[in-house]
C-alpha cells in the first residue's frame, strides 16, 4: 500500500459517508500497527464492531504490518501520526508500541500485549500509566513459574533447563528474574542461550547448550524468537528436547507445549480500551491490566516424535491438543 492509498483509506471513508449523517454521527479513525502479519486485524475490527463501531459508517479502520521486519515500524508509525487518527493500536510485543510512542506524545495509544511495559519505557506505572499510552500486560507474577513447572512435569528428574532468550528485549530481564527464582525453588539449574539476531541461533549453539547439560528448552517470548521459531523447533526436535513457550505460533510449528496469554482475550479487552478512549477517557488514567486468561496447547505429534507420553494431569488441563 503506497502513501496515496493509505491517506485515501481515511479520506475515502469520510467522503463516502453522507454529510448530513456525518453531522449526526462522527466517524472515528483507528489505526492498528503490528510487527507480525499473522495477527488478526480483522478480528480486532470485528471486536470494535461488537462495541458499535462499524467500518464505513462510524469507523475508519486502517491496518499496517511490518511483516516481521522491525526496521519498517518507524516509517509506518510516522504515516499513521501524520493522518491524526483518534486512537493508535499496537499489536503483540514491545516494538510496535515503542515505534508509535516515539512518533507521538499526544495521540492515544493502546497496546494489546507487552511483557514489561514499565521496563520498555511505555508507561510510568501499571496503575497510573500517565502520558498517552496504556494497554494490556502479557505477564503475571506466576507466569514463568508455571511454564517451568509444566516443563518439569512433562520431563521429570531434570537437572538443567535450557533457556533461549534475547537479552536486548526489555521484557527479558523480568522474565529471567522470575525464572531464576522459580528454578531455585524447583531445584534445577538454568543454562542460557542468548540470541540477539537470527544468525546467533545455529545448530552448533544448540549443541553447546546440550553439552552444558540442558535436557529441555524454554523459549522466552520475543519477536526475534517468534521469527526463528521453525529453526528453533527443528533443532529442539533433532536433539530430542521438549520445548515450551508462551507464543501460540510455536504450537503449529511443532513445540511440545505452549502456555501463554490468551491473545484473543487481550484483543477483546484492548478493544474495550479503545471504546473508552473514543468516549473521552484519558489513556494515562486507564491502568495497564495483567492477563486474566491463559491457554495451554499441547502438540501430541511432537510428543510422539520425542518418545514422550504426557501425564494425564497435563492432558486434562489442556485447552487445545494438536494430534
Amino acid at each position: 500500500m503506497n502513501r496515496r492509498d493509505f491517506v485515501g483509506l481515511f479520506a475515502g471513508a469520510a467522503a463516502a459517508y453522507p454529510l448530513s449523517t456525518r453531522a449526526q454521527s462522527r466517524i472515528f479513525r483507528v489505526a492498528m500497527l503490528t510487527l507480525d502479519a499473522s495477527e488478526n486485524a480483522e478480528r480486532f475490527r470485528g471486536l470494535l464492531g461488537e462495541l458499535g463501531y462499524t467500518d464505513g459508517k462510524n469507523l475508519a479502520f486502517v491496518y499496517r504490518s511490518a511483516d516481521d521486519n522491525p526496521a519498517r515500524l518507524a516509517a509506518f508509525a510516522d504515516e499513521f501520526v501524520r493522518d491524526r487518527p483518534d486512537v493508535l493500536v499496537a499489536g503483540w510485543g514491545t516494538l510496535a508500541p515503542k515505534a508509535l510512542k516515539s512518533a507521538t506524545s499526544s495521540i492515544p495509544i493502546v497496546f494489546v500485549t507487552v511483557g514489561d511495559p514499565i521496563g520498555a519505557g511505555l508507561v510510568q506505572s501499571l496503575a497510573h500509566p500517565g502520558g498517552n499510552v496504556t494497554g494490556l500486560s502479557g505477564q503475571s507474577t506466576e507466569f514463568k513459574s508455571k511454564q517451568l513447572e509444566l516443563l518439569l512435569t512433562c520431563v521429570p528428574n531434570q537437572q538443567v533447563v535450557g533457556v533461549l532468550l534475547n537479552p536486548d528485549t526489555p521484557y527479558t530481564a523480568l522474565a529471567l528474574k522470575q525464572l531464576t527464582a522459580a528454578a531455585e525453588k524447583m531445584g534445577v539449574r538454568l543454562e542460557l542461550l542468548q540470541v540477539r539476531q537470527a544468525a546467533d541461533f545455529t545448530a552448533e549453539s544448540m549443541d553447546r547448550l546440550v553439552l552444558r547439560g540442558a535436557t529441555s528448552l524454554l523459549i522466552v517470548e520475543d519477536p526475534l524468537a517468534n521469527t526463528i521459531r521453525d529453526e528453533v523447533v527443528a533443532q529442539a526436535r533433532r536433539l530430542h528436547l521438549a520445548t515450551i513457550t508462551g507464543m501460540a505460533t510455536y504450537a503449529q510449528a511443532g513445540a511440545l507445549m505452549v502456555y501463554g496469554t490468551d491473545l484473543s482475550e487481550n484483543y477483546r479487552r484492548a478493544a474495550g480500551y479503545v471504546d473508552k478512549i473514543l468516549k473521552g477517557a484519558s489513556p494515562g488514567d486507564l491502568p495497564v491490566e495483567q492477563p486474566t486468561k491463559f491457554r495451554l496447547i499441547l502438540n501430541l505429534k511432537t510428543a510422539t516424535a520425542l518418545g514422550r507420553e504426557l501425564p494425564p494431569s497435563i492432558l486434562v488441563a489442556a485447552d487445545e491438543v494438536i494430534e
